[in-house]
């Protein structure tokens, strides 16, 4: 067992290093111009530990903000208040405003979105689980809002948030609503 427990702090390690290192080379680069030998070198492990640990170097990505995204995510399904879920949306994207405008500037944004997506995604799900819907519409309407969702609160962070918190709250309500009972209707 202590074997094992070592080996898995070990994985953990080489993970945290690679996640690092490849971090702050993106502070610099595009990932597309990024290397996994630049990574395993700058990071202090071998190409097999990355191998081991990851496919790609979006894979590292993934790895480092799904649990943070996801966590993020389950405090809202835990908030019942519709205010407190924005409120904890908006709490992920300022923490996060940084390492988005990152993102986008480095080509790894995909990563985040995809994320956020899928997130998203169950939270919709959960909203429509009660309602008599078609499986088309509980297909495409939760991809469609968390679309609209991510678009909007990229383009405020991007953009240095010209509107106020409420603004930008109550445009999604609307929305979200305004849709919700379109779809209901149809």
């Amino acid at each position: 067992m202590a074997a094992t427990n070592h080996a898995q702090a070990i994985k953990q390690d080489s993970q945290t290093y690679l996640a690092t290192a490849l971090l702050q080379l993106l502070q610099t680069k595009d990932l597309s111009d990024i290397t996994v030998t630049q990574v395993v070198k700058r990071a202090g492990v071998s190409r097999m530990a990355f191998y081991r640990n990851f496919e790609t170097l979006a894979d590292i990505l993934t790895a480092y903000f799904k649990p943070a995204i996801d966590a993020r995510f389950d405090d809202i399904r835990q908030q019942v208040d519709v205010a407190q879920k924005q409120a904890a949306i908006s709490q992920f994207f300022k923490d996060y405003a940084d390492l988005l405008r990152l993102a986008s500037e480095r080509g790894f944004e995909l990563v985040i979105q995809q994320l956020f997506a899928a997130n998203m995604q169950q939270l919709y799900a959960e909203l429509l689980a009660p309602l008599a819907l078609t499986e088309s519409q509980r297909k495409y309407w939760p991809e469609f809002m968390s679309a609209g969702v991510y678009a909007i609160w990229r383009t405020w962070l991007i953009s240095d948030q010209p509107e106020t918190l409420a603004t930008i709250h109550q445009l999604l309500a609307t929305f979200q609503t305004s849709t919700l009972q379109a779809l209901l209707k149809g």
